[in-house]
C-alpha cells in the first residue's frame, strides 16, 4: 500500500472473553482491514466475519489497545516470537510419558494420558493456546487459592488467618494434621481449604476472574468425590473436634461445599485468565473489572509460592521461582506477576500429585525466559527477556537529548554521547541540542557538545539561525565568544563521522567521566 493511510476509524466485534479488534477507514471510497497475520502476531483475537464487526462500532474501550498492537507496547512486545518458544517448549513436554492419572476418584480415571494443553493471557489480553485447551477438566486443589483469595478479599487477611496458619506443612495434602495452635498449616492443603470454605461464596468470582469465559460444574465428580471423600470426613471430623470452623459453621454443608469447589470445571483457556487477573493485581485483563483486592491477591501470590505444589513445593520455588498451583486432575495454575497467568493441563501425574507433563514445561519456560522471581533482569547472559523491547522508540532520544541541553545536564549529555546517541539530531523545529543549550545560556554544556561531541556549528533551525544566532538573540556573551571559537576552527571533517573518529570521540568522554 503507497502513501499515507486515510484517516481510519476502530470497529470491534464483541465476543464474550474475546479482545477482538479490527480497523476500517473513515470514508466508504476505501477499505482496509488488517491482515490475520498482524492481528495474532500481536496475541489478538482474529474473525473473518467482517459483516459483523462492521456493525459494532468501538467508541473508546478498545482503542489503547489497538494503540499499544500498533506501537507494540504490550507486555511481551514480539508475541509472535514469544509463542513460537512456547510451542517449542509444548512439543518438547509432550513426549513425557511417564506418570499416571489419577484413579482414586473415578470420574478423573476416564481421561486419556494423550491429553496436554497449555494455555497463556498476558495482563494486557494477550492470548495464546496449543493443544488440547478446549477440554473441560475439575480445578480439584487449584482451587484453593482462588477460594482463598475471595475469603481475603470479602473478609479481610486477618479474620481468615484466625482460622488457618499460612506455613508450609511438610506433610502430605491430606494428612490429618493441625499446627501448633489447632489450626490447618495453610490453605493449600484439604484441611485449610475445608475451612475456607465455610467462611465463603466463590463462583460468582470465578467467573469472573475468567473474564466469562468457561466456567461450569460436573455433577459427577461432585458424586464421586463425596462417595470416596472418606479422608476428607475424616478431616473434617478432627477440625470440629479441635473447634476449627467458625462459631455455627455446619461441617458438613462446609465438606460438600468443598466437593463442589473441587469439582468446578474450567479449560485451559478460561484457567489461564483466571490466573492472569492473578498476575494483574486482580483486574481481569479480558473484562477490566477489579474481580480481587491488591492485598488478597498479594498474600494468595505468596502462599502459592511457599506451598503450591504439594511436597514439591520448597524444589519448585528452587527451580522455577513462580507461584503455582497443582491438581490431582492434571492442571498446574501458574502466574508470572505483572506478565501473564497460564494453565497447563495433563492428567499424568507424578509420585507427588503434581502434572508430569506441566512440570516439565515450567522448568523449561523459566529456562529460556527470567521470569525466576531472582533472575536479574539487567545482567543475565544466557536466558531471554520477552518483555525488552528491541526496537525504542527514536523519538523518545530526540526528546531526552533535548531535555538534557535544555537542563544544562552534563551528565546526562556524557551518558547520551557514551551510547552513541546521534548529537546532531534534530527536534520538530530543526533545532540540534548545542541551539537548546545555547539558547538557555548553559556554557559546560556547550564546552561539551562542541569541545567532546563536535556538534557543527553551522547548522540552522527552521528560522535560518544557528547556535550562535541564538546566543547572541538572549544575551549569553560568553557563549557567543565560545561558539565564535569554535566556529573559526571547525571544519566538516571534526564531525565524528567514520568508526575511528567515533572511537576516538567515545574514549574522550571516558576519559572525563
Amino acid at each position: 500500500m503507497q502513501g499515507a493511510l486515510p484517516e481510519l476509524e476502530l470497529t470491534t466485534l464483541f465476543c464474550p472473553g474475546r479482545s477482538n479488534l479490527f480497523i476500517s477507514p473513515a470514508g466508504p471510497q476505501h477499505h482496509l482491514t488488517p491482515t490475520e497475520p498482524f492481528i495474532t502476531r500481536r496475541g489478538l483475537m482474529w474473525t473473518k466475519d467482517t459483516q459483523s464487526f462492521e456493525k459494532n462500532r468501538c467508541a473508546g474501550n478498545n482503542i489503547m489497545l489497538l494503540t499499544k498492537a500498533f506501537k507494540k507496547k504490550f507486555i511481551i512486545p514480539d508475541f509472535a516470537e514469544f509463542t513460537e518458544q512456547i510451542n517449542k517448549m509444548y512439543d518438547s513436554a509432550q513426549q513425557q510419558e511417564a506418570g499416571q492419572v489419577a484413579d482414586y476418584i473415578p470420574q478423573l480415571a476416564k481421561f486419556s494420558p494423550d491429553l496436554w494443553g497449555v494455555s497463556l493471557c498476558t495482563i494486557d489480553g494477550q492470548r495464546h493456546s496449543v493443544g488440547d485447551t478446549k477440554v473441560p477438566f475439575c480445578l480439584q486443589s487449584c482451587v484453593k487459592p482462588l477460594e482463598y483469595a475471595v475469603a481475603v478479599h470479602n473478609l479481610g487477611s486477618e479474620h481468615v488467618h484466625h482460622f488457618v496458619g499460612k506455613e508450609p506443612s511438610g506433610f502430605r495434602f491430606n494428612k490429618l494434621s493441625l499446627n501448633e495452635e489447632d489450626k490447618p498449616h495453610n490453605p493449600m492443603v484439604n484441611a485449610g481449604a475445608i475451612v475456607i470454605s465455610s467462611l465463603i461464596k466463590v463462583m460468582e468470582f470465578l467467573k469472573s476472574m475468567a473474564g466469562t469465559e468457561y466456567v461450569g460444574f460436573s455433577n459427577a465428580t461432585f458424586q464421586s468425590e463425596r462417595e470416596t471423600g472418606d479422608r476428607n470426613y475424616a478431616i473434617g471430623y478432627y477440625l470440629k473436634e479441635k473447634k476449627c470452623f467458625p462459631d455455627n459453621a455446619d461441617m458438613t454443608a462446609a465438606l460438600d461445599f468443598y466437593f463442589q469447589l473441587c469439582s468446578i470445571e474450567v479449560n485451559c483457556e478460561s484457567g489461564s485468565v483466571m490466573a492472569a487477573t492473578l498476575a494483574n493485581g486482580g483486574i481481569c485483563p479480558i473484562t477490566g473489572e477489579r474481580v480481587l483486592s491488591a492485598e488478597a491477591v498479594r498474600n494468595t501470590l505468596s502462599l502459592m509460592h511457599s506451598c503450591g505444589m504439594y511436597d514439591f513445593s520448597g524444589q519448585f520455588a528452587f527451580h522455577v521461582g513462580l507461584p503455582a498451583k497443582s491438581g490431582v486432575a492434571g492442571a498446574v495454575l501458574l502466574v508470572v506477576p505483572n506478565v501473564m497467568g497460564m494453565m497447563c493441563w495433563s492428567p499424568p501425574l507424578d509420585r507427588l500429585g503434581n502434572s508430569v507433563r506441566g512440570i516439565h514445561f515450567c522448568q523449561d519456560l523459566v529456562s529460556h525466559f527470567n521470569f525466576h522471581n531472582y533472575d536479574n533482569l539487567r545482567h543475565f547472559t544466557k536466558k531471554y527477556d520477552p518483555r525488552r523491547r528491541s526496537d525504542e522508540d527514536p523519538n523518545k532520544s530526540v526528546v531526552n537529548l533535548m531535555f538534557a541541553a535544555y537542563s544544562g545536564d552534563v551528565s546526562a549529555l556524557r551518558r547520551f554521547a557514551l551510547s552513541a546517541v546521534n548529537m546532531e539530531q534534530r527536534d520538530y523545529d530543526s533545532r540540534t541540542a548545542l541551539h537548546i543549550a545555547a539558547s538557555e545560556g548553559h556554557v559546560e554544556a556547550v564546552i561539551f557538545l562542541t569541545e567532546i561531541c563536535k556538534v557543527n556549528p553551522h547548522m540552522k533551525d527552521r528560522w535560518g539561525n544557528t547556535a550562535v544566532d541564538d546566543a547572541m538573540q538572549f544575551g549569553h556573551d560568553v557563549i557567543v565568544s565560545v561558539l565564535q571559537e569554535y566556529q573559526s576552527v571547525y571544519t566538516d571533517s571534526d564531525t565524528p563521522g567514520d568508526t575511528e573518529d567515533q572511537k576516538t570521540t567515545l574514549d574522550t568522554v571516558k576519559s572525563i567521566v
